[in-house]
């Protein structure tokens, strides 16, 4: 912040800055919940006294994680392909330009082994999903 004081001389740096840091929390703490907390996301540990969870790396991958509103590439753009979390998971040091590929690569191999492999079709259908099960996290019921 202190090179934009400087330069602008104005009191308005700070504000638009944390709002800018505001906007950035909101998009990504979405982004990260509706990925990894959702009805269909599964969370695996190691059972006591083992050393190794029951599966393996990749498949832990595809089954704690859910892909949401594959078909929007205006989300797709301005989240970097974050709603391809299976893929970036996967796959973290390819760019995010070919997960809609992958998708479908990925998503055909999971059938092939049994692997369930989970998206959500559209953003308003995530957040529903997102929040039912938030709202049966808050009753203690079983989501």
């Amino acid at each position: 912040m202190v090179v934009p004081v400087l330069v602008f001389r104005s009191g308005r740096v700070a504000p638009l800055f944390l709002f800018g840091a505001w906007a950035l929390g909101v998009v990504l703490s979405t982004v990260f919940q509706l990925a990894h907390t959702m009805p269909d996301a599964e969370v695996h540990a190691v059972t006591r006294g083992e050393k190794r969870m029951e599966t393996g790396w990749a498949e832990h991958q595809v089954r704690a994680t859910v892909d949401f509103a594959p078909s929007n590439r205006l989300l797709g753009w301005y989240v970097g392909g974050l709603n391809f979390q299976i893929e970036h998971h996967l796959f973290p040091e390819v760019s995010h330009v070919h997960y809609a590929s992958l998708a479908a690569i990925i998503e055909a191999t999971c059938l092939a082994h049994g692997v369930p492999y989970r998206s959500e079709p559209t953003l308003p259908r995530a957040i529903a999903a997102h929040h039912r099960y938030l709202r049966a996290l808050g009753r203690h019921e079983r989501p």
